[in-house]
């Protein structure tokens, strides 16, 4: 379908369906705001317009194995704007919803996993690799000239001193802190129930629901009729596909993000490891 009959079949469903209206939109892939690839802003925009719209239901589809701790929050942030201004969003957990992933999810109003849904990863790390042993081996030997003593903290050519491991650590447990006092804060579950099982661990669709993470087990089709009651729509809801307006480099290539992603190297590491809400250095 040509993009103008596909607005011009939107704006027809505004006028006459404008009180049945419930928004879906896709949050996929690794959640980001990195030059070419604005992930996180997209889907940020994307929410905007449905409050322009005048839409007072969405249902967020959640396919992702998280991300950068800041654009997760600023995601999570624009939900809770959203509900302030008395937009019901119910959150629809694909595939993948684990760390970043579970921290916007957990922003909705009501959240549906599918049972084998892969979620949790609650949690930060921070990786460096440490290659020096190899750049000795080829020959290439470091100068650092610092304007502090732990500019080069994550540096490849060293191992940490405990003095940066304190601080590295200190960093962690501050995100940490943010990350469960966020899902205690919205689930309503007791902070020493969340870090039972806070850990870092994976756990399925099912299990998510046992710990108090989800309140309904079904598809997103049931997250769209759960959407509905909330909304009180009498019959059948009208769905509004919500499209983030594509990048420059999206228009160049053609690409969508995935893919983008995918051919960057970004997308594969992620979705095999999907278990952090920082990525590895």
């Amino acid at each position: 379908m040509c993009k103008k009959l596909k607005e011009k079949i939107n704006k027809i469903k505004y006028t006459i369906f404008k009180d049945k209206r419930i928004a879906l939109i896709k949050l996929e892939g690794v959640i980001l705001d990195s030059g070419y690839l604005p992930g996180s802003s997209k889907v940020i925009e994307s929410l905007k317009d449905v409050k322009k719209l005048g839409i007072k239901t969405i249902v967020l589809r959640i396919n992702s194995p998280g991300g950068t701790v800041g654009a997760s929050q600023e995601i999570y942030t624009e939900i809770k704007k959203l509900q302030k201004d008395g937009i019901k969003i119910v959150v629809s957990l694909g595939d993948v919803a684990a760390s970043g992933g579970l921290y916007v999810a957990v922003a909705g109003d009501k959240v549906v996993s599918n049972p084998g849904t892969v979620t949790g990863s609650i949690g930060v790390i921070i990786k460096s690799s440490v290659i020096k042993d190899l750049y000795k081996k080829i020959g290439i030997e470091h100068q650092i000239v610092k304007s502090g003593p732990y500019k080069d903290i994550l540096s490849q050519s060293r191992f940490f001193t405990e003095e940066e491991k304190q601080i590295l650590q200190e960093m962690i447990d501050s995100t940490y802190k943010q990350f469960i006092g966020t899902i205690s804060e919205n689930r309503n579950i007791d902070i020493e129930e969340v870090k039972k099982f806070a850990d870092g661990r994976i756990f399925t669709g099912e299990q998510a629901k046992k710990y108090g993470l989800v309140d309904l087990i079904g598809s997103q089709s049931d997250a769209i009729d759960l959407a509905a009651e909330l909304a009180e729509i009498k019959g059948e809801p009208v769905i509004i596909d919500i499209e983030p307006k594509k990048s420059l480099l999206q228009k160049i290539t053609g690409a969508n993000m995935s893919e983008i992603l995918e051919k960057a190297g970004i997308n594969g590491m992620y979705s095999r490891i999907p278990l952090w809400i920082m990525p590895e250095n």
